[in-house]
């Protein structure tokens, strides 16, 4: 695990049942003497949902939760969603992601946002780990407030108002030529028609910026597509530097949660002859907008 600056443990806030220990200097905490098992309060959740709003990416080590069990501590942070591009089980609003070389990863491995082809995308990501490869299969996050407040007042200003076109473009590899297939895109085509977000979007809780981008956007609302694929990589470039990252080595049974409305994330790719196992809820959320631009 990445760990920035010297950690220190410390309470959390409001006589939290748990102990903070920072990662990195903004980015990052893990969560001690929390188990998700037991039978916590509605203080125990609101105290740990502050814990990410402030962290943007939480890291719970050790919690041994069923499926079943993962579900019911996810609903504590809202409705659930069910991603529609995915099989599902019995408990559909887990996404398995079970990784391996007759099932290589898709799309994970690119800087997004979850779910920004949603009019509302995804709030919060609840991922459990069950099997890990030896070696590599960690998690990056990039911390897209810190980008934000990285950038130039000039650019800042540049950025303010634009919107960006996002698409599951990623997923349409999914549908095959048959008559079937192309009905089944259609019809998500119908349900996901392209919603534009702001590249800079606004806190509903904490009041500050960030920058919203994702691998699912394509383009920039009024901006001929050249320029704009020239923007968002430049943007997307700025955003991952290493200085707004952080990086999860995971080991199994570990639970990590974060903060989308803040964060961009990527699987660090990985030998897929070794299997890589996780289970996913996520929160939804709403739709994203920007505060009025301070004048300069």
């Amino acid at each position: 695990m990445n760990i920035n600056v010297a950690a220190d443990r410390t309470a959390s806030a409001g006589k939290a049942p748990f102990e903070v220990e920072r990662l990195g200097a903004r980015l990052g905490a893990e969560i001690h003497g929390l188990d998700l098992k037991q039978d916590l309060d509605a203080a125990a959740f609101q105290a740990l949902e502050a814990a990410l709003i402030e962290h943007k990416v939480i890291v719970l080590r050790d919690q041994h939760l069923s499926t079943e069990q993962h579900v019911a501590t996810s609903r504590h942070f809202g409705e659930l969603e069910v991603h529609p591009m995915r099989p599902q089980g019995a408990f559909p609003e887990i996404l398995v992601l079970d990784n391996h070389k007759d099932n290589p990863v898709l799309s994970t491995d690119v800087w997004h946002s979850d779910t920004t082809f949603r009019k509302n995308p995804t709030k919060y990501t609840i991922l459990r780990c069950q099997i890990m490869p030896k070696v590599g299969g960690d998690t990056l996050w990039a911390d897209m407030e810190a980008a934000y407040e990285g950038l130039s007042d000039v650019f800042k200003g540049m950025i303010g108002g634009l919107r960006a076109v996002h698409d599951f473009k990623n997923f349409r590899v999914l549908f095959g030529k048959s008559e079937e297939d192309r009905a089944k895109l259609r019809k998500m085509e119908e349900l996901f028609p392209n919603p534009s977000h702001p590249v800079v979007r606004t806190h509903p809780v904490t009041g500050r910026k960030s920058l919203y981008l994702s691998s699912h956007a394509g383009g920039i609302v009024g901006m001929p597509m050249p320029e704009a694929r020239v923007l968002l990589r430049d943007l997307n470039e700025h955003a991952t530097q290493p200085k707004f990252v952080y990086v999860h080595t995971w080991r199994p049974w570990d639970l990590v949660m974060w903060d989308n409305r803040q964060m961009m994330h990527r699987v660090r790719r990985y030998d897929e002859s070794q299997p890589r196992d996780m289970r996913r809820t996520t929160v939804a959320g709403d739709a994203p907008t920007v505060a009025q631009m301070e004048a300069a």
